[in-house]
């Protein structure tokens, strides 16, 4: 089953060196217990990041 998700749209205009630039934000709605789950997998992706480049720094070649 495909689930949509929606998004929560936040539009800002800025100026840029003399020209108006429009940023558009898109945030997913999830329910509280999706965002603990994606917030769980991405702490454990940068865990392993984190912790190879920490053995790189205490195990120099």
């Amino acid at each position: 089953m495909v689930q949509s998700v929606t998004y929560h749209r936040e539009t800002k205009s800025v100026p840029f060196q003399g020209k108006t630039i429009v940023l558009e934000s898109l945030t997913p709605v999830l329910s509280p217990k999706e965002k603990e789950k994606r917030k769980k997998e991405i702490e454990r992706c940068l865990y392993e990041v984190f912790s190879k480049y920490r053995k790189a720094v205490d195990n120099p070649a």
